[in-house]
């Protein structure tokens, strides 16, 4: 196997004085190099095919034992040297120290075709940042990170991504919720991909350690390697910086609440500097329409990480950066005024996309998109279904009464249905179809902008409980069938129909469904 290794992070930046994978505070000092796990009997399940061939990977190459081989870490490709980042990070609002890369190990970068690849195994061993932690991950999380990352790509939402799914051999400990009752459980490594993994967290560590030159030397190579359209020098240029972070990290929030996506835990250790999704951990999708929902039992009581507060965090975390950095700019009005931005423009591109999802190019009062919603949480609406549906209005021929029979099915519960909460529906579907009558657009190119925009599959947890239940038994075919079906989650696929439904009852309160932890 040949690969176009390029290596940059771990040649360019300070290293951990101390080599080897033992527990320790690392300081001044961005990475540590380390040594991953051998698994005791790896099996290849999956690969992204699609992300491979961008990689220099055919599926040939992706068929060798000499793939399993490096992307299990059973063998360290010829002249690289794996490693560990250091980094640190607020977890729910609190200053937590160190953190870094626990259970994550930086095998090598790789160029190809114009394009640069950091490539990490999640799962692979300890490392000096693992805490108490035996940096090993086990498939049903495995799985769901490895789904979820190109799902998201797929939907048009930047994240980082995921070549293959390698099981271990191995049994993992694990306690599902916290509480008291762990059991063992398949183990499995992930192969992530991205330009970079580096997080806010990065730059927090050595500015909460006033280590102030080694901050400088990471932002320089940051900005060096992936900001190349800023060309200025000095403090303007870390300012630059830290407004183009705000502007990708408003883009990625923005598209999270196109698609009814849920985080479930926006630490700022969780938060790309490059604006991608990272971290799939205790993730969901809006399903019965509940704003306030969050997938993650360690934040049920508090909610900070719900739907409707992403936006709220995603400015807070970003304070934080902005706190991180404010050593090299020393400029705090021009730092608020970036932040201030960022509320402003949310608003904006928030009610833009709103507007794209119905297909309007106005909306008719300015409680219209108010009301949606009240309406979509009085009947437990399934948002994905809802949208997808309200596509197919014939705004010429349909009454609201006729527009009801097209977004019924995606009511969880029809007992919320009341005369009073039926009259609402009608009210804004009567003020939507005046609306399309007023914007004369043709049904048909109004429909397919609609469906650009609202995917009809997206990787509900019920889906991928679906295949993390097969795979306990041994059938990884699931997983291939959702993986492309979620190529092409735009499409209608009338083959694939079936995964176009709401979440089944006996999903609604199963563990893995509707209720995750940080081990998950």
């Amino acid at each position: 196997m040949i690969l176009n290794i390029k290596d940059t992070f771990n040649t360019e930046l300070p290293a951990d004085s101390v080599d080897g994978n033992n527990r320790r505070q690392v300081h001044n000092a961005c990475f540590s190099f380390v040594q991953p796990r051998v698994p005791s009997n790896p099996k290849l399940l999956h690969v992204a095919t699609e992300l491979a061939a961008e990689l220099g990977i055919s599926k040939e190459t992706s068929e060798h034992p000499d793939f399993l081989k490096v992307f299990s870490g059973s063998a360290v490709y010829p002249s690289t040297r794996p490693f560990a980042m250091c980094y640190g990070g607020h977890q729910f609002g609190n200053w937590a120290g160190q953190l870094g890369d626990g259970r994550a190990i930086n095998l090598f970068e790789i160029s190809h075709l114009g394009k640069h690849w950091a490539v990490q195994l999640k799962g692979s061993g300890e490392t000096p940042y693992s805490r108490t932690a035996d940096g090993l991950a086990v498939l049903r999380s495995s799985i769901r990170e490895h789904l979820c990352s190109e799902a998201m790509f797929h939907l048009g939402v930047p994240t980082t991504r995921s070549l293959s799914l390698v099981l271990t051999g191995d049994e993992v400990l694990r306690d599902v919720l916290y509480n008291g009752n762990a059991a063992y459980e398949k183990g499995a490594v992930v192969c992530r991909v991205a330009p970079s993994f580096i997080r806010f967290g990065n730059f927090q560590i050595f500015a909460s350690r006033h280590d102030t030159q080694t901050l400088q030397q990471l932002t320089d190579y940051t900005i060096r390697h992936f900001f190349p359209e800023i060309t200025i020098t000095g403090k303007d240029a870390y300012l630059a910086f830290y407004r183009e972070v705000v502007e990708r990290t408003l883009k990625m929030v923005v598209h999270w609440q196109r698609v009814g996506f849920v985080h479930g835990v926006m630490n700022t250790d969780n938060m790309s500097i490059l604006g991608l999704t990272i971290d799939y951990g205790p993730y969901g999708w809006l399903e019965d329409f509940n704003p306030d929902w969050t997938p993650n039992t360690t934040d049920a009581q508090g909610r900070r990480y719900r739907f409707r507060n992403q936006p709220n965090i995603a400015m807070w975390n970003l304070v934080q950066l902005g706190n991180a950095l404010y050593p090299l700019i020393e400029d705090i009005p021009a730092m608020e005024q970036i932040l201030e931005h960022f509320n402003t423009a949310f608003k904006v591109q928030f009610e833009q996309m709103m507007l794209d999802k119905l297909g309007l190019t106005t909306a008719p009062s300015e409680d219209f998109l108010n009301d949606l919603q009240k309406n979509m949480i009085a009947t437990e609406t399934d948002m994905t279904i809802f949208y997808r549906n309200i596509a197919q209005i014939n705004h010429k021929n349909d009454t609201a009464k006729a527009a009801m029979a097209y977004i019924n099915n995606a009511f969880y519960t029809t007992e919320a249905l009341t005369d009073a909460v039926q009259a609402n529906w009608h009210t804004w579907l009567e003020q939507y179809i005046q609306q399309l009558k007023n914007e004369q657009i043709p049904d048909e190119l109004r429909r397919s902008a609609m469906n650009r925009t609202n995917p009809k599959y997206v990787l509900r947890n019920y889906m991928a409980q679906i295949a993390i239940d097969a795979a306990d038994q041994g059938d990884y075919s699931i997983i291939a069938e959702l993986y492309e079906l979620l190529r092409h989650p735009y499409d209608e696929q009338p083959e694939q129909q079936k995964w176009f439904a709401k979440r089944p009852d006996w999903a609604r309160h199963k563990v893995g469904c509707s209720m995750l932890s940080c081990s998950s």
